[in-house]
């Protein structure tokens, strides 16, 4: 029996390839900010061109709790006293451009992650799958079907 691709289509196809990229010594504050700016929730953490973790919005968020009592001064995760590389994640679930979207999608269910660094076969770092783009290609893939289904009509 043949194994049916349920998302056709290569990582390449979709990843984001204008990446931002930090450092382990940034500090989370210019981090946050850096998100903030750039309007993105993933940032590849790379040192002598090698990619050493992620980290995301979520590290840095500050809990819900703090948000009810404005009152109270409570630094969490934008602290000046740390950087990148006390919080960011160190076991990093990568995808390759080769890759189709259907294994990178599992990727994303498997570790509940929201981004996957993209490699090239050379293990070169070259841009990121986030789950907006998984969306973005689930909905060309509906549009696709729907398309095929009126010129069989």
């Amino acid at each position: 029996m043949r194994k049916v691709d349920t998302m056709p289509g290569k990582v390449s196809d979709y990843m984001t390839r204008k990446l931002v990229t930090i450092s382990p010594d940034m500090g989370v504050r210019e981090a946050y900010f850096l998100m903030r700016d750039k309007d993105i929730r993933h940032l590849p953490v790379v040192e002598n061109d090698e990619l050493v973790g992620i980290i995301s919005d979520r590290q840095l968020r500050r809990p819900n709790w703090a948000d009810e009592a404005p009152d109270i001064e409570h630094p969490y995760l934008l602290s000046d006293d740390l950087n990148v590389g006390d919080v960011m994640v160190t076991d990093v679930i990568t995808c390759h451009t080769y890759e189709t979207l259907s294994k990178a999608n599992q990727k994303v269910l498997d570790h509940n992650v929201g981004a996957l660094p993209v490699l090239d076969k050379t293990e070169n770092l070259v841009g990121i799958l986030s789950a907006v783009d998984l969306l973005a290609a689930l909905q060309d893939i509906l549009k696709r079907e729907k398309s095929l289904k009126k010129a069989r009509a």
